[in-house]
């Protein structure tokens, strides 16, 4: 977020500066695994309709880069009746239902039309979003990294934040590195969040948020014979949301396997079922891959997995209450990364253009303006 909110900064500001703590593309942060989903079938319209635009800003970044940065194979959402019974009342249509209405590219495959198409399923239907895919998060990361500079700003990596005062109207950020003047901050810090508005005087307000992450991901590697049934060639990004289970194709030279993972977010409305892990899931809906070798996706790729900032609610993005001159983008809820470019684009309007073309009242951050300072990120 905080690297997309540089790049569109960078033309429209007469300075730029990214401070990390740590360095772009640590494993701690979002770049978890090697591939993100980039889908638009969500059951809230608004974030559809966001999840598009920011599609077309993925595909615009990624004309500009010249190199590819979204594999487009679709997302297929999953029913089998004998796991989640009220088939209508699955994510897989009610998500389907919302792109339908807002007139985007999808496909129904009841039945048969599911086992002719992508027999690697067990299912009794699958529902898909065409214009979906997943995000190589190798690529994106060092595009940026390349990118940010290239367009003005500067990035000081390893770089703590040890005291933030006002002087005159503008903010200065002192570092490990020495002092950072500045008219705007925008705070991306993830978990990390209240504990840099602790360090802005008079600013009262902080945020409710959790961590958590997927109980499994791991990645399933197909035998020679079955190698060409799954990858983004053949195979599109699945889900079962209902029951926890999200998944990619194998990246031909890039992963080595099917990633497929277990997460039941607290505040999800998860169904009832007998599928407790990745293992049961292949069991029962991917014949294909039984008795496959496995591995966790941490362990295969080098990347762990990164905690999710969570929020009960919506995202949190726009200005911080009680700080001027002071923006945040927070409580991306582990859906953030395809929405990258989208909270970039809108971080950059507020810093530098004091306002944004997009409707973003409901992800306001004042909305927690009330509330008494929790003193820290909850666990």
């Amino acid at each position: 977020m905080g690297l997309m909110t540089a790049y569109y900064a960078a033309p429209l500001a007469g300075s730029v500066t990214v401070l990390d703590k740590s360095r772009v593309g640590d494993p701690g942060t979002a770049s978890f695994a090697l591939t993100r989903s980039v889908r638009n079938d969500y059951l809230d319209p608004q974030y559809s309709r966001l999840a598009f635009e920011a599609r077309q800003l993925w595909l615009d970044l990624q004309q500009r880069a010249g190199e590819r940065l979204l594999v487009d194979c679709g997302c297929l959402n999953l029913v089998k009746a004998i796991l989640t019974p009220d088939v209508p009342a699955s994510y897989a249509m009610r998500s389907f239902a919302v792109l339908e209405e807002l007139q985007l590219r999808c496909e129904a495959l009841p039945g048969t039309a599911l086992a002719e198409r992508f027999p690697q399923f067990a299912a009794d239907g699958g529902w898909l979003d065409l214009d979906a895919g997943f995000a190589d998060v190798a690529a994106v990361t060092a595009l940026l990294r390349s990118a940010v500079p290239a367009r003005g700003a500067e990035i000081r990596e390893g770089t703590e934040i040890r005291a933030i005062t006002r002087s005159g109207g503008a903010w200065v950020v002192q570092t490990s590195a020495g002092p950072v003047e500045s008219d705007v901050l925008v705070i991306t810090a993830g978990l990390g969040t209240n504990e840099l508005l602790e360090l802005i005087p008079g600013c009262l307000v902080r945020f409710p948020l959790s961590r958590d992450r997927p109980l499994q991901s791991r990645y399933f590697i197909p035998g020679p014979a079955a190698r060409d049934r799954n990858t983004e060639e053949t195979l599109p990004v699945f889900a079962y949301l209902d029951i926890g289970i999200y998944g990619h194709p194998m990246y031909a030279g890039r992963t080595p396997g099917v990633k497929i993972g277990f997460y039941r977010p607290p505040d999800a409305d998860v169904v009832p079922s007998p599928i407790g892990s990745v293992e049961d899931f292949v069991a029962e809906c991917m014949p294909g891959l039984r008795g496959a070798a496995t591995v966790d996706v941490a362990a295969a790729s080098g990347v762990d997995t990164c905690y999710y900032d969570l929020v009960s609610d919506d995202f949190i993005l726009g200005p911080v209450p009680g700080a001027s001159g002071v923006f945040t983008g927070v409580g991306f809820r582990g859906t953030g990364y395809k929405f990258a470019p989208w909270v970039g684009r809108v971080l950059a309007q507020l810093a530098v253009q004091q306002g944004t073309v997009y409707d973003i009242s409901r992800f306001a951050p004042g909305r927690f303006a009330s509330a008494a300072p929790t003193g820290g990120t909850a666990a």
